[in-house]
């Protein structure tokens, strides 16, 4: 969906299913829904850092897997079949990823009985070898549309568009969609192309009904407002199973965004928030046709007081076995916790402490920064151990120094906000530096601007260089930043880790 915008709209009220008078279901369905599990196979606390003992506990894989069991389970009961189906990015965002690269979340995936899963941008973070290795271990199709793969040996023929399937009596299109800004956000290689996802979807959705009547889900990593705008220009589609943008669709639960499902026209959408807290069921009722007749089901939240699935939770301990030293070795102390919920879309004081920490790893950098979407988790308050700062900066980014022109900085920071008010990965995260955002459209929201210049803040100059320190992510033109490779001055890649520079702050 390249060149195409997807606007905030207004969420409206949840309205009762539009079912057709005197007509008869044939088929009966219940379809379980995750996304965005982000290897949290742990529980996890509200902020989504690490749980720690006496602390509210949500999700994790065995309580995960304890709640995919009853929900079949109820299924069945009501006489509807069940579908487990993953809107992506299963990969990155704790020590199992960074340890296990994918084969964890294979694992516990196996032992959920998914039966299909989107590609998430974050499946592409350590490139094809990582993904093909992935896709040899689960049984299940990967699917994306609008993913060409024909250029890459690896991932050849292993990616599929969509997955045809009779389900309860019903024929089902199941089509996958990846965030074309994958291309900008992850690291897929030169062999992967990412097309328009809304033509890549519109062929399948006509490939599909040739054969015959079916009922149209997208299995979509694409995010809310683009399901949004699927749902409102895209004829044919039924269902709307999302990811990427972490939105909670819920009746009744704080933090929702909206109702669940969230309906535009005939459409029906779902997302299930981030990080395994939440688990999705959307019943459906069709007619010999494939249409929706009738909408049920709800968003549930995995809460502290939900049994766990003993073989899971036997799997994950095994899983943990090799992380456990790491995991446990102390670096520091935080008088309180520092969330990362407001790091995507507003400053955020997780945020500037990691900028902080990155302009004093670089001795002459005057600037620090960082981009909120690669702070995966927050910090708790107390004793801090490497397993906390791994879960934090989880990408294994070096920090850069980059020398950049005034004028190139402004560029930067009208990049870091084109997505507002959406959550976005590329907001600026800043030490050193500071600036008024105005009303405007993208590309016109960056009011004045200011340096710390020893202890004045000084307007940017234009004209002047400057020295930043920040990630090899968003110096190799990650996240939009293209201007940080392009207009470098002088530029080296390889300095300490991100996570080392984090803790040698800390250690301070």
């Amino acid at each position: 969906m390249k060149r195409r915008t997807f606007p905030l709209l207004a969420l409206p009220a949840l309205r009762p299913a539009q079912a057709q008078r005197g007509a008869d279901a044939t088929a009966r369905l219940a379809l379980l829904h995750m996304n965005d599990f982000h290897s949290r196979h742990l529980p996890i606390a509200a902020t989504s850092a690490a749980c720690r003992p006496g602390g509210a506990c949500f999700g994790g894989s065995a309580r995960l897997a304890a709640a995919v069991g009853a929900g079949r389970r109820a299924a069945a009961a009501e006489g509807r079949a069940a579908l487990l189906l993953d809107g992506g990015d299963q990969f990155m965002g704790s020590l199992f990823y960074s340890h296990h690269r994918g084969l964890a979340e294979a694992a516990v995936q196996r032992a959920l009985g998914t039966a299909a899963m989107a590609l998430g941008n974050h499946e592409f973070d350590n490139g094809p070898e990582t993904l093909a290795r992935y896709a040899d271990a689960v049984p299940f199709p990967l699917l994306s549309a609008n993913l060409d793969a024909t250029g890459e040996p690896l991932l050849a023929g292993r990616v599929r568009p969509r997955l045809e399937m009779v389900l309860g009596g019903a024929r089902l299109a199941i089509i996958g969609l990846t965030t074309p800004d994958t291309a900008n956000i992850s690291s897929p290689g030169p062999n992967l192309r990412f097309t328009d996802a809304a033509e890549a979807a519109d062929r399948q959705i006509w490939e599909a009904k040739r054969a015959g009547p079916c009922t149209i889900l997208l299995l979509s990593h694409m995010g809310l407002p683009a399901d949004r705008w699927l749902a409102a220009n895209l004829p044919g589609v039924d269902v709307i199973l999302g990811g990427h943008s972490h939105s909670l669709l819920a009746n009744g639960l704080d933090r929702a965004v909206g109702p669940h499902p969230l309906e535009v026209g005939a459409v029906r959408i779902v997302q299930a928030g981030a990080h395994g807290r939440y688990l999705g069921r959307l019943d459906l009722d069709l007619d010999a046709n494939g249409r929706v007749l009738r909408h049920g089901g709800e968003m549930r939240e995995l809460t502290p007081d939900l049994p766990e699935d003993g073989p899971v939770a036997a799997l994950v301990a095994g899983l943990a076995l090799p992380l456990e030293e790491l995991r446990r070795r102390p670096v520091a102390r935080l008088e309180r916790p520092l969330d990362a919920i407001a790091c995507g879309s507003a400053a955020c004081e997780l945020g500037g402490l990691i900028a902080h920490s990155m302009r004093a790893a670089i001795p002459d950098a005057q600037i620090g920064w960082m981009n909120g979407g690669g702070i995966r988790a927050g910090l708790p308050g107390g004793g801090i151990t490497w397993g906390d700062v791994l879960t934090t900066l989880p990408f294994q980014n070096s920090v850069a120094r980059v020398v950049l022109r005034g004028h190139t900085l402004r560029e930067a920071l009208e990049n870091g906000l084109s997505r507002l008010p959406d959550q976005a990965g590329r907001y600026p995260q800043l030490w050193g530096l500071r600036f008024e955002t105005v009303q405007g459209a993208p590309g016109s929201r960056v009011g004045m601007v200011e340096v710390l210049e020893g202890e004045r803040w000084l307007p940017l100059d234009p004209g002047r260089a400057y020295v930043v320190a920040t990630n090899s992510f968003l110096r190799a033109g990650g996240d939009g930043y293209a201007m940080f490779r392009d207009g470098a001055l002088e530029a080296y890649d390889q300095g300490p880790d991100a996570e080392d520079a984090l803790v040698s702050w800390l250690q301070r």
